[in-house]
């Protein structure tokens, strides 16, 4: 169901959800790929037949598909074995809401075909955040290019890396979120020139890990938090 909430173009939303029930959602690496691939081409106002636009191309083949009316930004992506996150700017009256609705619906169709199963795969609507200070949208930022590092060593926040050098390799290299787009400098499903310069300044790749990480603690120490991602 699409959410009654308006969102306005040029903010910036923090957007999460996870599984019903906190299940499973990407269970292998062609769900990771389905739901990045989904990221870049439902981004769109145009009204797509996603089995007639796969239909004879391969995955980098689609990936080159011209998005001449987006409806969104994405400044930032991570995917999680069973949630996700993403960092967004409405392009158009309505185009949070509409890409949502698109995104989920797709991908929900896609992963009960694949798994023959039916009902809900979200846990309900999608969540949102208002990012409405500098600070908190380069928290936000680093939170979401940060989220895989649990999957490397759950209690780095609590107690911190237990390897730095490693966990610092380990989210660099995360396959699915969009560090590898900033890594790179290669925008493809994300659009960084809608978003502040100071969210992807970096000189190396060291600097951006621990810009990341100085970010979240500084936000984090301040407590100013609002909310609690996922």
């Amino acid at each position: 169901m699409e959410r009654k909430i308006s969102f306005v173009e040029g903010k910036f939303y923090h957007i999460y959800n996870r599984g019903v029930d906190k299940r499973i959602i990407f269970s292998n690496k062609h769900d990771y790929d389905r739901f990045t691939l989904l990221l870049h081409v439902l981004n769109t106002s145009e009204n797509l037949k996603i089995r007639d636009l796969l239909r004879g191309k391969n995955f980098n083949e689609l990936f080159k598909i011209k998005r001449d009316d987006p409806i969104v930004a994405i400044g930032a992506y991570c995917l999680m074995p069973n949630h996700f996150h993403l960092l967004l700017t409405p392009l158009v009256e309505g185009g949070l809401s509409k890409f949502m609705l698109k995104l989920e619906t797709a991908y929900s169709m896609y992963f009960n075909i694949k798994n023959k199963r039916n009902g809900a795969l979200f846990q309900g609507a999608f969540k949102s955040q208002y990012l409405d200070t500098d600070e908190y949208l380069k928290y936000i930022y680093s939170y979401i290019h940060l989220n895989p590092a649990k999957l490397k060593d759950k209690n780095w926040r609590k107690y911190g890396p237990k390897n730095f050098d490693s966990l610092r390799e380990f989210i660099l290299n995360y396959e699915y979120s969009s560090v590898g787009e900033y890594k790179k400098n290669s925008a493809i499903v994300t659009a960084p020139s809608n978003f502040p310069e100071y969210i992807k300044e970096y000189k190396t790749e060291k600097e951006y890990l621990k810009t990341m990480v100085d970010d979240w603690l500084n936000y984090e120490t301040e407590e100013i938090t609002q909310g609690n991602p996922v």
